[in-house]
């Protein structure tokens, strides 16, 4: 149990860096990547089940940092990735790890966006 509750601890952690950064989270690229990071993650396994478009619903409506941007614009996006990846898994991976890169230039952000996959 020890190790759960590290888990636990350290994603309480992450949530309130993300908290704190708000204000600095609202860029194209932070939107974008963020996004991507969630297409991917939900991919991951090679399948993209109701429940992970659900989890990511639950995410963009729930998270304090993604309520910069329209709900409806960021599972609009989440879902273009899927898209991409269902339509070509190899090259849709590729241009959604651009889309995430692009969140490199600023170290907050990219940090954000790891922490929002």
């Amino acid at each position: 149990m020890a190790l759960w509750d590290r888990l636990k601890e350290s994603a309480t952690t992450m949530q309130t860096q993300l908290v704190a950064k708000k204000n600095d989270l609202k860029s194209g690229a932070f939107r974008d990547a963020s996004m991507a990071m969630c297409a991917l993650v939900a991919a991951a396994d090679g399948s993209i089940d109701a429940s992970e478009r659900r989890r990511v619903a639950q995410l963009i409506a729930s998270n304090e940092v993604l309520q910069n941007f329209l709900a409806a614009d960021l599972q609009r996006r989440f879902d273009e990735g899927l898209d991409k990846l269902a339509a070509d898994f190899d090259f849709g991976k590729v241009g959604l790890l651009q889309e995430v890169a692009k969140a490199k230039k600023k170290p907050a952000e990219a940090r954000a966006v790891i922490q929002i996959g």
